[in-house]
């Protein structure tokens, strides 16, 4: 039994180890430039990373001091986190698969179709109420301030590497044929009907592209962006965290097997 307490131990040292690249993944969503206008399942990886490492710390306990009811307690808040950080990953990735981001000829960067992202997605931040609240606060933030500040050239600023966010709402879409004035300054639009996100551009800087199509569809594609790179420390959590608890309890099966054994021994002698 010792030695089966031993290697749980040791395993459960691991599934601790997991939770942190979760939590850490959850802390770095929580801080991205379009977390604190969208809340979107925000502090979910940070509680699931915190669940995980307390159940470790249970685990680990239970089979340092031999203790059974916290081993089995231990087993079944596992395989309930485990399926639990399965059906995020799942969700996450089918909201996250469809792409809306496309090449505009002569730019470094990407443009954004709200129709190009998934339908949960896209229901969830274009809600007229919800939009309405994410649209003040990035008007108040400093998503295209940044851009504001830079003195680049027509030339430079359409080789920039922009974020969706910042594609998306800090400019009009490229078919509307604006000139440049500066990143935030658009006049004398040559297609003004070609899109209907073209009439909602203004040169205010309170307002930019806040209300069109294409800055919703940007602010999807960076969620989606940030999503897709968290998911890559939560698969290989996953991927340790199944390998660690099936082998913890083929240990402690096996330890139980051979307890049973003992005892069935003792009773003939």
């Amino acid at each position: 039994m010792a030695l089966s307490n031993n290697i749980i131990a040791i395993l459960n040292f691991l599934a601790l180890l997991c939770s942190i690249p979760i939590i850490a993944s959850g802390i770095w969503l929580a801080t991205q430039e379009d977390s604190a206008c969208v809340r979107l399942l925000r502090w979910s990886a940070i509680v699931l990373g915190i669940l995980i490492l307390l159940v470790a710390l249970a685990g680990f306990a239970g089979a340092y001091w031999n203790h059974r009811c916290l081993l089995a307690s231990y087993l079944i808040c596992m395989a309930a986190l485990i399926v639990l950080l399965l059906a995020f990953l799942v969700f996450a990735f089918v909201v996250t698969s469809p792409d809306g981001g496309y090449a505009v000829p002569g730019r470094a960067y990407r443009e954004y179709r709200l129709s190009g992202f998934s339908d949960w997605l896209r229901q969830y931040i274009a809600d007229d109420d919800r939009w309405a609240q994410i649209r003040a606060c990035l008007s108040q933030s400093d998503v295209c301030g940044k851009l504001s500040r830079e003195k680049a050239t027509a030339d430079r600023f359409f080789q920039s590497d922009l974020s969706p966010l910042q594609s998306g709402c800090c400019k009009p879409p490229t078919v509307c044929g604006f000139g440049y004035v500066n990143p935030t300054v658009w006049v004398n639009a040559v297609n003004p009907n070609a899109d209907p996100d073209c009439l909602a551009w203004s040169n205010d800087q309170t307002q930019l592209c806040y209300g069109c199509n294409a800055c919703k569809a940007g602010l999807i594609g960076n969620l989606r962006g940030e999503w897709r790179k968290a998911n890559i420390a939560f698969i290989i959590a996953a991927v340790v965290l199944i390998w660690v608890y099936i082998i913890g309890c083929s240990a402690l099966k096996n330890a139980q097997t051979e307890e049973l054994f003992r005892r069935y021994k003792q009773g003939f002698t």
